[in-house]
């Protein structure tokens, strides 16, 4: 969808360049793909963020002011999202940065702005709907959640107040949302595992312009 841009485990718009990212209405869950804490140490560099998403190199005359992040700034909280829930497949932190990277115009948005869809956000363009399971999830944030009383618009403000929520909703998404079949084929790293996540868990239609991100990350990962 265009836009504004391991062992265990969006319905809105599917819009050409910043906007939606929107799951298939379907997604077969199972208990053991609630991710468990770990001790793994993960390394994302900004040097690969920046081979995958070159305009994340700077954030000089951002075209919306206060959502633009670099590469050196994206780098460490994605890598730490990957220890959080435990994506320790390079095929799959492949695909989940190439994600991210066409949903937020290489980390230059965080909200919907085409069309701009009230609550949807964060760095892979999560619907409102589950934006609101990503916070539910978030112990951290049970206190201010009840106050945004189901406000997406506030629900959202709540996720992006923290660049590791911001950034870890690419990896919460596949680590809780993803089938176990679909993250299995994934995992083998092939073409056909990539578009099988992409049409039949993120919900949206692997075209040439997604593909050429999840090349360019699975060649900088060496996958």
């Amino acid at each position: 969808m265009r836009s504004p841009l391991l062992y265990n485990a969006f319905l809105v718009l599917s819009l050409s360049a910043l906007g939606s990212a929107a799951p298939a209405a379907s997604t077969r869950l199972h208990p053991d793909l609630v991710p468990r804490k770990i001790n793994i140490n993960i390394n994302i560099t900004p040097e690969q963020i920046a081979a995958i998403a070159p305009k994340s190199t700077s954030c000089a005359n951002p075209p919306a002011p206060g959502e633009c992040a670099t590469a050196a700034q994206a780098a460490p909280h994605i890598a730490r999202s990957f220890e959080t829930y435990q994506v320790t497949s390079a095929a799959e932190q492949a695909a989940v940065i190439a994600l991210m990277a066409f949903e937020s115009g290489e980390f230059a948005y965080n909200r919907n702005h085409f069309p701009g869809v009230p609550g949807q956000g964060t760095r892979n363009m999560q619907s409102p709907a589950f934006n609101a399971k990503y916070a539910a999830a978030l112990p951290e944030l049970a206190e201010p959640l009840a106050q945004a009383a189901g406000d997406p618009a506030r629900v959202l403000d709540l996720l992006l107040a923290n660049e590791e929520y911001d950034f870890g909703s690419g990896a919460w998404f596949l680590a809780t949302q993803c089938a176990r079949d679909v993250r299995a084929e994934l995992q083998a790293g092939s073409e056909a595992g990539w578009q099988r996540y992409i049409t039949g868990c993120v919900g949206t239609e692997a075209n040439a312009e997604r593909r050429a991100y999840w090349a360019r990350a699975v060649q900088v990962l060496g996958v």
